[in-house]
């Protein structure tokens, strides 16, 4: 039904309509396929959601023991500074280290959310490589930053190779650039590529960069995908089509 305003004997129809189709049309498909999945599996759909929020709890909750931030800076905790071998070791639980100075509950929900969307559209094993590229990408481009120094656009002083990575933010964003894109969202995910943008406009540090890099990584890894993901799918199913059928040939021509 069209809503409808009067203002002075004047009908004007209200957008509601138009706001309404528009938001169908961005997450109808995206909305019954999760809540079909939870439906059926309730919290057994999303198994990688549930663990690493666990992990990013477990992080913040050991953060807070007395000698934990020290521990948890051995095990997870990945810096510029730091040699690019023990980076690499300790990137994949650098991704479920939240940040000291916000409160964990914002972490907590990003993850949940946004892990267990992708994983029930892009699937576990994707939705795991997409995070990780994300947070490698971030702690990555970390370096170059502080190679290109200050007087770059998109450098950072020296300082910022003594700041913490972004832990899990960055494999947010890359999970909701491709979720977004698998889910033909696209107002969705220019959203979340536009409000990266403004956070590292407004805010220049560590965190804003390695965001643009993980948008850049998502962006990326989603055309490729799109490009390339069915063709070696086709290839092996004309290799057994073809197959299949020299195979009754070949026992003809057997004596």
């Amino acid at each position: 039904m069209n809503l409808t305003t009067r203002t002075g004997g004047v009908q004007r129809r209200t957008p509601a309509p138009y706001l309404r189709r528009a938001a169908a049309a961005e997450w109808e498909a995206l909305w019954s396929t999760v809540c079909g999945r939870l439906a059926g599996k309730r919290l057994g759909a999303v198994p990688l959601a549930l663990t690493a929020t666990s992990l990013v709890l477990l992080f913040d909750l050991v953060q807070q023991l007395p000698g934990g931030v020290g521990l948890v800076e051995r095990v997870g905790v990945v810096r510029g500074s730091q040699p690019l071998e023990l980076s690499l070791l300790r990137t994949p639980l650098s991704l479920f280290v939240p940040a000291l100075d916000l409160p964990v509950w914002g972490a907590l929900a990003q993850v949940l959310v946004v892990f267990g969307i992708a994983e029930i559209v892009l699937g576990r094993r994707q939705t795991l490589c997409i995070a990780y590229a994300g947070t490698l990408a971030g702690t990555l481009y970390a370096r170059l930053a502080v190679d290109l120094g200050p007087d770059s656009l998109f450098g950072l002083p020296a300082s910022a190779a003594l700041v913490r990575d972004s832990g899990p933010s960055a494999a947010v964003v890359a999970l909701a650039i491709c979720t977004a894109w698998r889910a033909r969202a696209w107002c969705t995910g220019a959203a979340v590529a536009v409000v990266m943008a403004a956070e590292a406009a407004m805010l220049p540090n560590l965190a804003g960069l390695e965001h643009l890099a993980a948008v850049a990584t998502a962006v990326l890894t989603a055309a490729v995908g799109e490009l390339f993901g069915g063709y070696w799918p086709r290839v092996l199913a004309l290799v057994r089509a073809s197959a299949d059928t020299a195979r009754p040939t070949a026992g003809a021509l057997t004596p």
